[in-house]
């Protein structure tokens, strides 16, 4: 099984000074790494080897913050070559590189971890660091390496190494397979499984010494499940756990204390070091009480450097040899060890000075104190007492030291201790109602004690008859309050939890049952729901969905409700430095509640919650930003047009934020319209079905005009004949006219307007301008970019080719471009026609109809007598006189034919020109 693999540095291109690459041997939080000089040239180079000829599996680089080179080269050797003979030693053999990242984002305050996969035999390893990264807080050009770590397994050196050992082979014959995953202790059982103890981050996060005991518990665990004590194995494994948190903790008061000294302040480094005793000797005894550490695992000598833990399935594992620790060392360890126990048949207590040492396998038989451990949780389990030494200065512990050092229930006797003076004066209105022994109770170093108090309270509130004075019950409702207040803050979980219960008996059983007024209840609720918010931002998981689910509670009850206080509180905008699980547990409490609740009268308006929700979106965890984006959408749906006027206008630069994005799209869904990216699929759609659609009348117009040109062929040729017949003469006189399909072809296109169908010899280029501009009646003046275009292509040309396409939105019911700031209301109203597919109806985006489909309805609609009223152009030409054109007649009407229409949706009609052509020369 791969496993940490020893190495010395051999050489180094140079170094900082206070910063050698020795350094990178040892793994521990405090380290510093190596450093190259200042400005060095580059690339630098180190060489490391290893303990012994090891096959490499893993490579584990840990960068600097800011000092980051580009990239690592990574190669590997059997020997270190001769450079001076290099045709006689052997080369470096190169593995590979990696890349760096240069940190910008995290700004220089994080460091990365490089993991790489190998599969290489050799015992010289050879890193080289190319240029560094550009920032501003590496001003000299330097690269760093915090620290490096190789995993791997000792390559076989001889064909002694290949022998299987006698235990080997009775296992073999036995049946016992030695990488069997319930006897490695792991889940996967593989042969090239690496512990997470070998990773470098545990020994770089991890008080060496505690690092130490858990590789030996693990061990043990290991030993254990091989003996099928399975039992044992479990506590270990719990116990493992436990350690890892203990350790991680040390290392950063190891960490403070290097920094405290560097800062020469004294004071502080010398505070931080008792805490470190003071919190290891908790730990210690705790392993003590459960039967799990003796000397051998914590007694090391302080200055012993840490070895790489070669596993005992090793071939190359020895059994570790420990020299005996010094005197000084065992006066530490009683200090750690020794717990304060007094015995509850003892009459009288002793002084802590002139106690005598209690045997240490006493708190592990205690039969009373095992059974209330094992009761509770295991990580809520208190730590015994650590006993003081004779003349040491009172330290006063920390809050969460003070909570780990409480002695459990029925561990010591007595009465809890008195009140201080400071205690006294705080709570002195608390003690003239509820006495100085509960209120002594409830303010006790004993986490046991603070829960009786409060359950004994529990029960008087209770109890408490119907007919005692309004001014008795008040004054026990604020001194509970009181405790309550103080006991909500407490770390301790049960005694959290007896807050909880206590003031939910309070506001849902003591008020009512007493008819006591609405002020009590707002008393209680403005003196505990603030504090209970504070521990929705808990570290523990557990603490903070107990803290929000009670306040849900407590919130949906009726006389709670009817104060509409709460949801006051969870509309308060987030603070900048407000923790990430506060922010969380206020976002997620308001929309459980907002959806409970509602709007209507219960504290939560659509002005305060839309305003906190805009916020909201503003915030630095996207998390918080995701829940604000959900309530948006929950209010939109029930409050649609007050919810937009609190949003920035819909548009290409609002919806470049991709939060504002998602929150128009969502609207989008819930009316039932369709989305941006729906609407760019429907608009692609459209336009290749448009020019499938041109391309088709273009073919068909190119084949009518091809008939035309035969037709007049053939007409041309029976002219001639005839011509020739009645005057054989004439064909020596005159001579029979040029490229005749030519000029009829030329002929039949002039003067014709290719739209409407309309011929007249006004229809020069200029007058078929005009005649576009003002008389067409199949075209119309886009009033906001003055374009003409077809009225059949007005609603696509204001969506998408006007100057002010920006400004208009489709309408998802009947299909028409509408201005966006009427949008809403052109909804709301429902007040337009309905749209038809257009397979089954044209839409005139003048009078807002649906007629015939297919194109020659166009025509139709627009220019016949019965067609669109809104057509301006077309009541104009109907009151026009229809004059008949001099000399042109039926001959006109029979060689007259429709002209080419290219990019037009109304096709001319094939049978030639329009009724309408008998006027085409009237003119004013």
């Amino acid at each position: 099984m791969p496993h940490k693999i020893g190495f010395v540095v051999v050489s180094s291109s140079g170094h900082e000074d206070g910063f050698s690459a020795r350094e990178l041997m040892i793994h521990a939080p405090t380290v510093s790494g190596w450093r190259s000089p200042r400005f060095c040239q580059f690339p630098q180079e180190l060489v490391l080897q290893m303990v012994e000829r090891c096959r490499v599996r893993k490579l584990q680089l840990l960068a600097h913050q800011y000092m980051i080179p580009s990239r690592v080269e990574f190669y590997i050797s059997e020997s270190l070559p001769e450079y001076f003979s290099p045709y006689q030693a052997e080369r470096f053999r190169r593995l590979g590189y990696v890349s760096l990242c240069d940190n910008e984002m995290t700004g220089c305050k994080a460091r990365e971890l490089k993991s790489v996969y190998v599969d290489a035999v050799g015992q010289f390893l050879k890193l080289i660091f190319h240029e560094n990264h550009a920032n501003k807080y590496n001003v000299y050009n330097q690269v760093a390496l915090v620290a490096i770590n190789i995993i791997g397994d000792p390559a076989d050196l001889s064909d002694e190494s290949n022998i299987a050992s006698r235990e080997k082979l009775i296992d073999h014959y036995l049946g016992h397979n030695t990488e069997d995953p319930a006897l490695e202790g792991t889940c996967t059982g593989k042969s090239d499984y690496i512990s997470p103890l070998d990773d470098l981050a545990f020994d770089m996060y991890q008080d060496p010494e505690v690092a130490q005991i858990i590789r030996k518990l693990d061990e043990r665990k290991r030993e254990a499940v091989q003996k099928e004590r399975y039992d044992y194995a479990k506590k270990l494994k719990q116990a493992v756990a436990d350690l890892q948190k203990v350790g991680e903790r040390l290392g950063r008061f190891e960490v403070e204390k290097r920094c405290a000294v560097e800062k020469e302040d004294y004071d502080l480094a010398k505070e931080k070091k008792q805490q470190m005793e003071r919190y290891r000797g908790r730990a210690y005894a705790r392993l003590q009480l459960h039967g799990l550490l003796d000397a051998a695992l914590v007694r090391r000598p302080l200055g012993l450097p840490l070895q790489p833990l070669v596993p005992p399935g090793s071939p190359r594992h020895q059994p570790a040899t420990l020299s005996p620790p010094p005197q000084e060392e065992g006066v530490t360890e009683n200090r750690f060890a020794e717990p304060l126990l007094q015995d509850k048949l003892s009459s009288h207590s002793l002084d802590t000075s002139q106690q005598p040492p209690v045997d240490q396998s006493l708190p592990a038989t205690h039969p009373h104190l095992k059974t209330h451990l094992q009761s509770l949780p295991y990580d809520e389990r208190p730590l015994p007492a650590v006993h003081k030494q004779p003349g040491a200065a009172a330290v006063e512990p920390e809050d969460g030291d003070r909570d780990m050092s409480e002695a459990p229930r029925g561990a010591t006797a007595g009465e809890p201790e008195r009140l201080t003076e400071k205690a006294l004066r705080e709570a002195s209105s608390a003690v003239d109602v509820l006495g100085e022994a509960l209120v002594a109770g409830a303010y006790s170093k004993t986490w046991s004690y603070r829960e009786d108090a409060l359950l004994t309270l529990y029960k008087r509130l209770v109890e408490t008859p119907v007919g005692t004075p309004k001014e008795d019950l008040k004054s026990a409702l604020r001194a509970s309050i009181f405790l309550i207040r103080r006991a909500i803050r407490d770390i301790v979980t049960p005694v959290f939890q007896a807050s909880l219960k206590l003031l939910k008996m309070v506001i849902t059983q003591y008020i009512p049952k007493h008819k006591l007024s609405k002020l009590d209840t707002t008393y209680c609720v403005e003196r505990t729901v603030p504090v209970l918010l504070t521990r929705t931002g808990d570290s523990s998981a557990r603490l903070r969905i107990v803290a929000s689910n009670f306040i849900q509670e407590i919130a949906l009850f009726k006389d709670v409700k009817s104060l509409q206080m709460i949801p006051s509180y969870l509309v308060q905008p987030l603070k900048a430095n407000a923790s990430t699980h506060l922010a969380l547990s206020q976002m997620d409490l308001l929309a459980r509640l907002l959806k409970d609740l509602g709007t209507d009268d219960t504290g939560f308006t659509v002005d305060n919650v839309m305003k906190f929700s805009v916020g909201a979106l503003e915030h630095r965890v996207y998390e918080v930003r995701e829940t604000a984006v959900r309530i948006i959408l929950d209010m939109y749906k029930q409050h649609r047009a007050l919810t937009l006027d609190y949003l920035p206008p819909d548009d290409s630069s609002t919806r470049k934020n991709v939060l504002y994005k998602t929150i128009f799209e969502g609207f989008a869904k819930l009316d039932g319209r369709p989305t941006e990216a729906e609407i760019r699929a429907q608009k692609k759609a459209a336009a290749e079905e448009a020019e499938k659609r041109k391309k088709d009348e273009i073919k068909a117009l190119q084949g009518q005009l091809a008939a035309l040109k035969e037709t007049q062929a053939e007409g041309q040729e029976k002219e001639s004949e005839a011509t020739k017949a009645k005057d054989p003469d004439a064909q020596g006189r005159k001579a029979a006219p040029p490229s005749a399909p030519e000029a009829l072809d030329t002929h039949c296109l002039d003067n014709l307007c290719i739209f409407c169908g309309e011929r007249s010899d006004s229809f020069t280029e200029e007058g078929l301008d005009l005649h576009y501009w003002k008389h067409c009646l199949m075209l119309t003046r886009c009033d906001h970019c003055r374009q003409v275009v077809e009225i059949a292509s007005l609603t696509e040309h204001l969506l998408t080719e006007c100057d002010k396409k920006d400004g208009f939105g489709k309408c998802y019911r009947c299909n028409e471009a509408v201005l966006k700031e009427e949008l809403p209301k052109h909804i709301k109203t429902r007040d337009c026609n309905p749209a038809k597919p257009e397979k089954l109806a044209n839409r005139c985006p003048l009078c807002h109809e649906n007629f015939t489909p297919g194109e020659e309805a166009w025509k139709a609609h627009l220019m016949g007598a019965a067609g669109c009223t809104m057509n301006l152009r077309r009541t104009h030409v109907l009151h026009k006189p229809a004059v008949p054109p001099p000399g042109k007649g039926p001959a006109m009407s029979k060689s007259g034919t429709s002209g080419a229409k290219v990019g037009s949706k109304i096709p001319t009609p094939k049978g030639g020109l329009s009724r309408s052509s008998g006027r085409t020369y009237t003119k004013r």
